[in-house]
């Protein structure tokens, strides 16, 4: 079993964290970064922020949790909302950088959901979905227990369920997915539309929370579409908890109490309805200890030497 540190690194539309987790399930040498427009910008980020998080340090693996779709197969990333990177070889990039040490690849979302279910609001539960909202919504799954990554390791997409085949034109080329109502930039450009000035989705949250109509609405229409999407999930896996953190979940009971009321709603049977859903407890940290997790496991379950030698 590994005791030593965990490189864990988690990569997103908007922002870039690492850092090292022990066996005590601390994060040590946080540290965050603005994600890059550009895709060579974004290669020398990343470069520097595992150089400057480990040096002094050996770590015994390194765990990656990017947004998706990912292919941890082949080490390569075609995030949604980094437009710059489509099958970008993101393993080889960390091997390069920080060489000689094995590395997984998981998607942020399913991550984030494994960190929570590990050692945040997720413990206990035995079927749970973890959702992430912000830039974008990103979802996903722990059941019996265990990560579900899926064989491609992309289940749990939420954001991209579609809540409303008429609804408005989304980035991955569908229309109406959850990610076009609930996501952060979503409900701001939907406010602006209909009267609202302000800059962006954090003041959004703030203006609902001081009785704005028209910012209110945008939460209530984004929290519609989020229970829409966990009453699908919760009606297919049989989920008894979901979990959501993401910046947009920071607004508290702004999202929290018409995501309720709209779940009450929706939930027409009685095992969907028993669903219970809790802000996540780790902020951001989630996705990392997520990674660190997904590379600890990993760690485990590979063959040792003397059992290559002995087939």
């Amino acid at each position: 079993m590994v005791q030593e540190v965990v490189l864990a690194v988690d990569i997103g539309g908007t922002k870039i964290s690492a850092g090292l987790v022990g066996p005590d399930r601390k994060v040590r040498r946080h540290i965050v970064i603005s994600t890059p427009a550009n895709e060579p910008d974004i290669g020398d980020a990343l470069q520097g922020l595992l150089t400057s998080v480990t040096d002094y340090t050996r770590p015994a693996a390194i765990g990656v949790a990017s947004a998706g779709p990912v292919d941890p197969q082949h080490g390569t990333v075609s995030p949604i909302n980094i437009p710059a990177w489509r099958n970008f070889p993101l393993v080889d990039l960390v091997s390069a950088t920080v060489p000689e040490l094995p590395v997984t690849l998981v998607g942020d979302a399913i991550a984030a959901a494994v960190g929570e279910h590990w050692v945040g609001a997720g413990r206990g539960a035995t079927a749970m979905l973890g959702i992430v909202v912000s830039t974008g919504v990103g979802g996903g799954l722990v059941l019996d227990g265990a990560p579900y990554p899926g064989p491609s390791g992309n289940a749990g997409h939420l954001g991209h369920i579609v809540v409303d085949p008429a609804g408005p034109r989304c980035s991955c080329g569908a229309t109406g997915c959850v990610e076009t109502y609930a996501s952060g930039p979503s409900m701001a450009r939907w406010a602006r539309e209909h009267g609202w000035s302000g800059p962006d989705a954090r003041a959004l949250a703030a203006d609902a929370a001081g009785g704005n109509t028209v910012a209110q609405r945008a939460y209530d229409r984004g929290a519609e579409a989020l229970a829409r999407a966990i009453t699908t999930a919760a009606t297919l896996c049989d989920l008894d908890r979901v979990v959501i953190g993401g910046g947009v979940s920071g607004a508290g009971r702004v999202l929290f109490a018409p995501l309720q009321r709209h779940l009450d709603r929706l939930s027409t049977s009685d095992f969907a309805g028993r669903t219970t859903v809790y802000p996540a407890a780790l902020g951001g940290h989630a996705g990392l200890l997520g990674a660190a997790h997904n590379a600890l496991s990993a760690a485990r379950t590979a063959p040792r030497p003397s059992d290559i030698l002995l087939r």
